[in-house]
């Protein structure tokens, strides 16, 4: 088997091609493919979920990354023992399935389009929404650190402990720990209502831009160091991003953050949701 070939970053939902590989997942077959629109769980940042769909007429349970060393051995998920993108190593998009599909057969992938779309909406909408937090959180800093694309102090990547896109929205957590406040982030005053008001007010800006929104794709592996970009009205930005989104901003209709602090106040979490316009 050979790394496979992906569609999804240029927004394909359907194909064809042959099956190169099966490997067991639990009682499960996981298919192979030369090239597929599928979208799989990553195993290093599980943030998006993973495309459903058919393939060969079966129906596609889940959708995971698998590695293949250079004796053949396959690992799947989090028991790759390797960093992405290694070299010598053989990226693949395992297909899982209830039945197996014989080797050498040429079948029809088809996603999901529907959940592709809201998946999608959710990523755009939360990388929008982080840098809308870091616009309304800019005035609780206390020293210099690494800016946004829009030249605000990155919070989002500076706190953010994990990300989950969920369906036309997504929930991110963030520590306000000591290891924070030694970068110079300093939580005192911090008023939750007024950080989501401005980082709201912000949304509704750039969602009614009409903003363009690309992935920059430097090549068709499954490991390619892809780029998410939007034109937003203030300037150009990107965000490093292996998932899929939408279009342009509009498309999202309407985006609302929501923001909740832990009891002991060490952990911030906020919760994006999307009211879809489909252009």
């Amino acid at each position: 088997m050979r790394s496979t070939v992906v569609t999804f970053p240029e927004g394909q939902v359907s194909g064809r091609s042959e099956i190169v590989g099966s490997v067991p997942v639990g009682v499960r077959h996981g298919l192979v493919t030369a090239v597929t629109p599928f979208h799989p769980l990553d195993h290093t940042w599980p943030d998006q979920p993973a495309d459903l769909g058919t393939i060969g007429g079966l129906s596609v349970v889940d959708c995971v990354t698998g590695a293949m060393s250079a004796d053949g051995e396959v690992f799947l998920g989090e028991d790759i023992p390797v960093r992405r993108g290694t070299d010598d190593w053989e990226w693949l998009v395992v297909h899982v399935a209830e039945e197996p599909i014989e080797v050498g057969t040429e079948v029809e992938l088809v996603v999901d389009a529907g959940y592709r779309r809201s998946l999608s909406a959710g990523h755009t909408a939360c990388h929008l929404a982080a840098l809308a937090l870091n616009a309304a959180l800019a005035g609780h800093w206390r020293k210099e650190t690494r800016l946004d694309a829009l030249g605000h102090p990155d919070f989002d990547q500076s706190a953010i402990t994990s990300s989950r896109i969920t369906p036309n929205g997504s929930l991110d957590d963030y520590r306000l720990g000591k290891s924070l406040r030694k970068k110079g982030f300093s939580a005192e005053g911090l008023d939750l209502d007024e950080v989501a008001g401005q980082a709201n007010d912000t949304l509704k800006t750039w969602v009614g831009a009409d903003a363009p929104v690309w992935i920059d794709v430097p090549g068709p592996g499954l490991t390619a160091r892809r780029t998410w970009h939007c034109a937003l009205p203030e300037g150009e930005v990107f965000i490093p991003c292996g998932g899929t989104h939408l279009e342009r901003t509009s498309q999202l209709g309407s985006v609302t953050v929501a923001l909740t602090l832990s009891e002991d106040g060490s952990a911030l979490a906020m919760h994006t949701t999307v009211d879809p316009r489909w252009a």
